[in-house]
């Protein structure tokens, strides 16, 4: 069984804005040609009308130099580039979700068995795992009995993986928990 918090928290990829033309708001900018060949320092001004001859965008490929970088090209190819290299880095993320298992007191060993290769699965898939086991009515008074179930299970995942406790075994409101994760 998961426990899922509305985890809507999807990695952003963030393309970087780069401005083009009349958007640059510098008097002098250092000028770069399509080859990457240097033609020096130049007024804005010149600098757009030489890139107009040319058939193509004075974009500012590095704003914070001094002056600026601009470059010579084609401003929608750039702007198309940069967002694919970002997509790009967006599948190849990956953010560490808590994925959660529950327990009980009185769990057959066969289910837990299954809770421990679900937890397998998720730290295999490079998540971290919260173990909670929520005891009910009497059972809060044998939290040494719950606190001895989720030990065994955390020793049932040693054995598999390298483990590290992210949050210990605490008590809380009725609820026995603790946090592992892979080294």
């Amino acid at each position: 069984m998961r426990i899922h918090r509305h985890r809507q928290r999807k990695p952003k990829f963030e393309v970087p804005v780069f401005r083009a033309n009349e958007a640059i708001p510098s008097l002098e900018v250092r000028v770069v040609d399509e080859e990457g060949k240097p033609l020096g320092v130049m007024k804005t001004v010149d600098a757009i009308a030489l890139a107009r001859s040319r058939e193509l965008d004075l974009v500012e490929v590095s704003p914070k130099a001094e002056p600026p970088v601009c470059r010579l090209l084609d401003y929608g190819q750039f702007k198309y580039q940069k967002e694919k290299e970002a997509r790009k880095q967006k599948a190849q993320s990956h953010e560490v979700e808590i994925k959660g298992i529950r327990l009980s007191i009185r769990i057959g060993e066969h289910d837990l068995e299954t809770r421990h290769q679900q937890a397998k699965k998720f730290m295999e898939g490079g998540d971290k795992v919260k173990v909670e086991l929520i005891l009910r009515g009497r059972e809060k008074g044998h939290q040494e009995l719950a606190r001895e179930v989720v030990k065994k299970f955390v020793e049932m995942l040693r054995q598999d993986f390298p483990i590290r406790t992210e949050q210990e075994i605490t008590y809380q409101a009725g609820r026995m928990t603790t946090i592992v994760g892979r080294v």
